[in-house]
């Protein structure tokens, strides 16, 4: 487990257009990591848009 604050190993994923991307991309940037089924219904925009808000 990763202890908050610390630095993730780097990690490749898809995205949902199949584009690969790297955390390493983001280097120097805060991220946060949200995984979540492409179903993208009402409550699924309402998580995303609460994310952004307290991020």
């Amino acid at each position: 487990m990763i202890e908050i604050g610390n630095r993730a190993p780097d990690f490749a994923l898809k995205e949902q257009n199949g584009r690969t991307v790297k955390l390493t991309a983001f280097r120097g940037k805060r991220v946060l990591l949200s995984f979540r089924p492409l179903a993208w219904t009402a409550v699924c925009h309402d998580q995303m848009r609460l994310l952004e808000e307290r991020h």
